[in-house]
């Protein structure tokens, strides 16, 4: 059996940024450089290079330089390995199947969750935006869960859900603000947990990229992307270079459990 992979830290940035899962509904191509910055930790910095139906990113594992793949067009996820013109690939994720190829307008919000059927409630007006209100039935293990989704018509996006567990998540609003030159919105996202414990979030929408590039949690944990560039990425950036041999295993040395390194700020030599 194939060995596994779990996701670069960039790449869970995306997701959890884009509110789409792997809908890589970007406006534009752009590259940046990811950030995620914790208390008494050494940042982690990466390369990102984004289309808008495949992710690439640089950084390294224990000081080798490596470079991850998502691409949903052609359905793989791929990790690099240039150092020895190796690399090891995931077929058929489920969660990457035709993502980013839809427009989201066209698409129940509950489309890429396996297990998810949803229904259109009403319309109705949440914090001064008009929403969508959905309720998602999920199946697991026999059982059937039902949560609730107000949908921003505009941004297609959750500013208030209620799940089966009793969490409640609120998005609003605060204003618009330029942030590294780029004008954003700043949205606080407050989740109330069932025993009353609240947790709020501060992030920072980009509507040129149809992102959150900042994100401010507590505790001092900062997630951001930063020298952003906008414009078409090369299609060669997400394909695998010839050249290169298929594993089923990483190298020893690339043990993910001595974590990552600083990203380069070029672009890592593969062809």
């Amino acid at each position: 059996m194939m060995q596994d992979f779990r996701p670069t830290l960039i790449i869970l940035i995306l997701l959890l940024f884009s509110g789409q899962g792997m809908a890589l509904d970007v406006a534009t191509g752009f590259s940046a450089q990811a950030i995620q910055k914790a208390p008494m930790r050494k940042d982690y910095r990466a390369m990102m290079y984004v289309s808008n139906d495949a992710v690439r990113t640089e950084s390294f594992i224990n000081s080798i330089p490596v470079v991850e793949i998502v691409n949903s067009h052609k359905n793989y996820r791929v990790l690099l390995v240039p150092k020895e013109k190796i690399y090891l690939q995931q077929l058929n994720n489920p969660h990457l199947k035709n993502a980013g190829l839809e427009k989201s307008t066209e698409m129940k919000p509950c489309a890429r969750l396996m297990n998810t059927s949803c229904i259109k409630l009403a319309i109705e007006t949440i914090n001064d935006r008009k929403t969508e209100k959905w309720q998602f039935t999920v199946k697991k293990n026999g059982k059937s869960y039902n949560s609730l989704h107000w949908i921003d018509a505009e941004y297609r996006m959750p500013v208030r859900e209620f799940f089966h567990n009793g969490t409640v998540m609120e998005l609003i609003m605060l204003g618009e603000e330029m942030l590294y030159g780029r004008k954003t919105e700043k949205w606080t996202m407050l989740i109330t947990h069932p025993d009353g414990q609240k947790i709020s979030v501060t992030q920072w929408y980009d509507p040129e990229l149809k992102i959150t590039t900042r994100e401010e949690m507590p505790g001092g944990f900062v997630r951001e992307l930063v020298h952003i560039k906008t414009g078409k990425q090369d299609k060669n950036l997400f394909d695998i270079p010839a050249g290169y041999t298929q594993v089923d295993k990483l190298p020893d040395y690339l043990n993910r459990s001595q974590g990552y390194d600083h990203a380069t700020s070029s672009r890592i030599n593969d062809e």
